[in-house]
């Protein structure tokens, strides 16, 4: 037997196939009865339903669960999101909320050293980077320059959210303060 690693990727007649199989399943689960709806939840799920969940619910929840074996759950980034959500509900009674992002103010100078080379990027009014002389529109844009590999911008720098070396790396322009 194969493993999902060995197989290769749909091809545009199976993805359709396989959209259409699934626009079927779907649209069968309106004609199922309460009975038939636990059976199938009990199938997916390999538990019972919760007692209290009502048709509509049961039905949502079945469907949810089609379509994300049929085109995949949520992505790391998201899960991330939801455990921290769920770990401050869990600590205080409700979500903690989420950092506030990192803003650039024009004037303020970055400093990253890259294998024994300083570079120094200037954050430019328009909401562009200036580095040796050369514009850039994103800081990712000048980590991949730089780095010759794919980096996010804001980490290459040290501009996590809630992290100490997001003001470590960065300073204003204060007109000869240092």
């Amino acid at each position: 037997m194969a493993s999902a690693v060995d197989e290769a990727p749909p091809t545009a007649t199976e993805s359709t196939a396989n959209a259409f199989a699934l626009d079927e399943r779907l649209a069968a689960l309106g004609g199922l009865g309460l009975d038939q709806l636990r059976a199938e939840w009990r199938r997916l799920h390999r538990a019972a339903p919760p007692v209290r969940l009502s048709r509509d619910l049961l039905l949502r929840s079945i469907a949810h669960r089609l379509q994300e074996d049929a085109l995949g759950g949520l992505g790391p980034a998201a899960r991330r999101r939801l455990a921290r959500l769920a770990r401050g509900v869990a600590a205080q009674g409700k979500p903690t909320p989420a950092p506030a992002p990192v803003r650039l103010k024009p004037g303020t100078t970055l400093v990253r050293e890259w294998h024994g080379r300083t570079h120094t990027v200037l954050v430019l009014a328009g909401g562009g980077f200036e580095c040796q002389g050369r514009r850039y529109s994103s800081l990712t844009e000048l980590a991949r320059v730089i780095t010759g590999a794919r980096w996010s911008g804001p980490p290459f720098f040290g501009l996590r959210r809630g992290t100490r070396s997001a003001g470590a790396h960065a300073k204003a322009d204060r007109g000869g303060d240092a």
